[in-house]
């Protein structure tokens, strides 16, 4: 039995192992590692399946790493050039050591491990009573190019959805109206297994982001400065989104089921079944979820040429919905060859929401004294209907890191709105209007990667990529006339074929020398874009084509500071802001609310922003240090300009235009630490200054240019406390403060958020009970003065109120009994099990 008892710590140290692997991966190359693989048998020359082979470095454990055999006693990991013991341990052998040189990649051919002289050549049986530990999973962790989070680790998001999890992501905040930003900026681009994805659309929204269940969400990278190798898209940085997938043998999964007030419900599964080349995998779910939103302005409008008052309009409104969702992701993944991997997956993804908008507008004249007041009622409803088929062949050329990656992916999204807005005064209908749309979106996807070794320490890496999108847009308004009688508003409706391709090349080459690594890389897009406007009845009026192509080269420099987890980065890289393609829509979307429109401009051109990164990252086992000071200066910069509809008009527009430049630069801190065995904190902060200059003039409803000069300082402060009561049961806290923010036509007020969570292990590990409570003291909310040339006007956004969630989850690994040996569980952990990202979608 003692073999049987020091499995333990076997796991143990094997785990260790792994977790100096991932502190060694920081802001900065590692060192370059080499493939290597191996067979472990019997002095009988079968094969071991399930033994335990770990690899612990000589001089540095940094570089240590441990790996499982398969079935067929074959393993295989990549390690950095060195000496190594090698400590072999299974259940019924005893353990052996022996030392070897790594000089290079290849096979280390059969390794011979001799059986305890009790044990018995038939199937072993399972143990009783013996727990394994895993060492804690860190939530966040610096790698070369991106910062990794995991949201297994937080109880906070259990049972809600992407945005929830987002909330305590590393460098990112989420505005009250579900707008993602990254360090003070909304260009964020959203990439799901590496690609654009359906399921959160082709723009992607705060709906889209509610209907990916945080249970099926395996890991947030954050890329803020990303290489050529990415598409230069999203000037503030990339967020990547990797689902699960169960690789566990036979069949595995998890099921979560969560009720939550406001009233909401989920039911979300995660299953994949592996048998011999081929795995399965099926994620999927549903739920039903209700919001209320509150929006209040109140506005001065006054002369520009004298400054005097003329009278004051204020407006409350409140938005309630129901939101029905349903999301299902399957497909498999084959070995044609020990070298060569098939992937086919497919998705589909619904969304229903029903929308009631009540909008209180009160006029007062300029002695604040009443005038009059109306109400307007919108009712209204929307549906989605995404489909994604996604296909994959990754081939090794051999075990060096020669590799090649082709990928297609094909989506579409069918998205459907109606609704009805009246107007009364004193309980008469005064005036009225109906808006109908339909936005299909098509998307292709092609990619092509290559790698290439070039000696020990050295690789070549370039690709080729195809977007093509094409978007058609269809919008009918209608208004009542002077009798009440509705006509169709042909200057707020029409149709809009917008089509972009998008072509793509990069190459970067990437070394190091002794504690210097480096990597160049150079990426070349050309993008044509097309928009055809044509009337109701389908005639063209008129075309807009764009045609241009960037470069945009990046460039990364690390240095080692005495080892491999304590490095200095600075890099550079270029990127573009191409404009989403409903804000070059010269029409309003929707007329329900009137006195406050959005119009696209179908003259707005791309941002073009230079990015600039010193980080330095200090990895340890019981805590990380990664502070970042960046620099980032945009061109063409896009501001939201708010205009009145014509002098004297209480009707207040918002369109984007390209109106100058910005500059930004602060220093972006995280921190994670294991202050005691049971207390754990997880800290972020964000303290950035901004310049900005340009201004916008429209002869036709200003007298005066309207400047966008200005400049300022903010803050971003996050805090997760974890306290582990005891094996089982878990708590957490987290306090979020934004700070105020002011620009020359904003002012934006200080904001602080309070949030909570519990969970407890229940069954042997099998399952989780979470509780949470989102936004404790109810203080979540966006307060904004903003400044016109005509007006002034104090907003209050609060998007939802405070809610609360229960969930429980459930899992099972039915491929532990039937397909390998069982290993005990630990029941500590509170992750789905053995789960790892996607293959290529």
């Amino acid at each position: 039995m003692t073999n049987k008892i020091e499995i333990s710590s076997m796991i143990r140290r094997k785990t260790l192992g792994l977790t100096f692997v991932l502190g060694a991966a920081s802001l900065a190359f590692a060192q370059q590692k080499v493939n290597v693989s191996g067979i472990i048998a019997d002095r009988q020359n079968a094969a071991v399946p399930y033994a335990s082979v770990t690899f612990s470095h000589k001089t540095n454990k940094m570089f240590s790493d441990a790996a499982l055999t398969d079935e067929k006693g074959a393993y295989s990991l990549a390690l950095v050039p060195g000496t190594y013991d090698i400590t072999i341990e299974a259940i019924d052998y005893k353990k052996s050591v022996l030392t070897k040189e790594i000089t290079a990649a290849g096979n280390l051919g059969v390794l011979t491990i001799e059986a305890e002289s009790s044990a018995t050549n038939g199937r072993t049986q399972d143990i009783q009573g013996v727990v394994i530990t895993a060492a804690a999973v860190k939530p966040y962790r610096v790698e070369l190019d991106k910062k990794v989070y995991d949201p297994s680790t937080d109880i906070i998001s259990k049972g809600g959805n992407l945005q929830d999890v987002l909330t305590n992501v590393p460098s990112v905040s989420v505005e009250t109206d579900g707008t993602v930003s990254m360090r003070g900026n909304s260009n964020v681009r959203f990439l799901i297994n590496g690609k654009p994805s359906a399921l959160l659309g082709i723009d992607s929204g705060a709906n889209a982001l509610q209907s990916i269940p945080a249970d099926q969400i395996e890991r947030i990278e954050v890329i803020t400065n990303p290489s050529s190798k990415f598409e230069a898209s999203g000037t503030a940085g990339i967020l990547n989104i990797i689902l699960k997938k169960t690789k566990g043998m036979g069949f595995n999964g998890s099921v979560t089921g969560s009720l939550g007030w406001l009233p909401s419900t989920n039911l979300n599964t995660n299953l994949s079944w592996k048998k011999g080349n081929w795995t399965w995998f099926l994620n999927g779910g549903g739920g039903y979820r209700e919001s209320e939103g509150r929006n209040d302005n109140d506005t001065r409008y006054f002369d520009p040429a004298t400054g005097a008052t003329t009278y004051f309009f204020e407006q409350n409104s409140l938005n309630k919905s129901q939101n029905k969702n349903y999301n299902a992701n399957a497909g498999f993944t084959v070995d044609l060859s020990e070298k060569t991997a098939f992937n086919l997956s497919g998705m589909i993804r619904g969304f229903q929401s029903e929308n009631q908008n009540t909008i209180d507008n009160t006029n007062f004249n300029a002695a604040r004294v009443f005038q009059y007041f109306t109400q307007t009622d919108a009712v209204g409803n929307s549906r989605n209907l995404s489909l994604q088929g996604d296909l994959g062949l990754d081939h090794k050329f051999n075990d060096a890191g020669h590799n090649l990656y082709l990928s297609l992916s094909l989506q579409k999204s069918d998205n459907k709105n109606n609704e009805d807005s009246r107007e009364y005064a004193d309980n008469v209908f005064v005036n009225g209007s109906t808006g109908d749309s339909k936005t299909v979106n098509k998307s292709v996807i092609g990619k092509v990667d290559y790698e290439l070794p070039v000696g020990e320490a050295s690789k070549i890496e370039a690709g080729y990529r195809i977007d093509h999108n094409n978007n058609d847009y269809s919008f009918l308004n209608t208004l009542t006339d002077d009798d009440l009688i509705y006509q169709t508003a042909a200057d707020y409706s029409g149709n809009t074929v917008y089509s972009e391709t998008i072509n793509a090349v990069y190459a970067q080459f990437k070394s190091k020398i002794d504690k210097l690594g480096y990597q160049i890389g150079l990426r070349a897009e050309n993008s044509d874009i097309g928009i055809d406007y044509l009337s109701l009845n389908g005639d063209k009026t008129s075309r807009t084509d764009k045609n241009y192509t960037g470069f945009f080269p990046s460039v990364f420099l690390s240095y080692d500071l005495g080892s491999t987890n304590d490095q200095l980065l600075l890099n550079y890289s270029r990127r573009i802001n191409r404009p989403r393609s409903w804000f070059l829509i010269p029409y309003p979307t929707s007329l329900a609310n009137r006195q406050n429109r959005f119009q696209g401009n179908p003259d707005l051109n791309p941002e073009y922003i230079d990015s600039f990164e010193l980080g330095y990252a200090i990895q340890k086992k019981k805590f990380t240090i990664n502070p970042t000071l960046y620099y980032r200066a945009t061109q063409d910069e896009t501001q939201f300009v708010v205009t009145s509809e014509a002098p004297g008009s209480n009707v207040l527009i918002t369109r984007p235009y390209n109106v100058g430049s910005e500059t930004q630069y602060g220093l972006d801190l995280n921190l994670t630490a294991d202050l005691l065995p049971w207390w754990k904190v997880m800290a972020s902060a964000d303290l950035f200054g901004y310049k900005s200059e340009g201004e916008y003039f429209n002869a036709a409803t200003m007298v005066k240019p309207q400047s966008f000069e200005g400049d300022g300082f903010s803050t971003r402060f996050r805090l997760t406390n974890s306290f582990k009561v005891d094996k089982t049961f878990s708590m957490q806290v987290q306090g979020f403060y934004r700070g105020g923010e002011k620009t020359a036509s904003n002012v934006t007020k200080p904001m602080y958020v309070l949030n909570f969570g519990a969970n407890k292990t229940i069954w042997k590990g099998n399952g989780t009970v979470a509780f949470n409570i989102q936004d404790i003291f109810g203080t979540r909310g966006r307060e904004v003065t903003s400044f016109g040339n005509d007006f002034e006007r104090e907003s209050l956004m609060r998007w939802n109120p405070r809610s609360f969630n229960l969930s429980l989850t459930y899992r099972f690994k039915q491929g532990e009994k039937v397909d390998q040996p069982k290993r005990k569980k630990d029941i500590n952990s509170n992750s789905a099990g053995d789960d790892e990202p996607q293959g290529p979608m």
